[in-house]
């Protein structure tokens, strides 16, 4: 049975075990290990989301089809978090390079419009070493 609270589809225990043609105690179990965690009624009612139930169906296929016990479960979970925030922080990292550059062109572009030498930077470096030199 589904209910609704602000908008969202909850669900109660007993049709998410049907649903996943799985024993209650088996989504308690889940919720003592900390793998899920449904939400309450002011009754205690556990009421599982959306949210949940996706997390639920990823835990059901590492097990079932995978064979990965709770254990594993619980650190194959842990690493999809921390992976999922790293990538906002690379992405937030990439956004501000992208400003930054964008910022940093525009600059260049005026300074070089005002500039008394109108050469971009690597026309003022030399790609070959003066003879007799060697790189170092």
């Amino acid at each position: 049975m589904a209910s609704k609270r602000s908008g969202k589809a909850y669900y109660m225990i007993s049709a998410v075990a049907a649903k996943y043609d799985i024993h209650p105690q088996t989504l308690r179990l889940y919720e003592r290990e900390g793998l899920l965690k449904p939400s309450r009624t002011d009754g205690n009612t556990r009421l599982y989301s959306e949210e949940d139930l996706e997390q639920l169906e990823t835990i059901l296929a590492l097990t079932r089809e995978l064979g990965v016990n709770l254990a594993g479960v619980e650190v194959i979970l842990n690493m999809r978090r921390k992976m999922e925030r790293m990538q906002g922080e690379v992405n937030e990292f990439m956004a501000y390079v992208k400003k930054e550059l964008a910022r940093g062109l525009d600059d260049w572009e005026q300074r070089l419009s005002t500039a008394m030498v109108k050469s971009s930077p690597t026309d003022l470096v030399r790609a070959t070493p003066p003879a007799g030199t060697e790189p170092k």
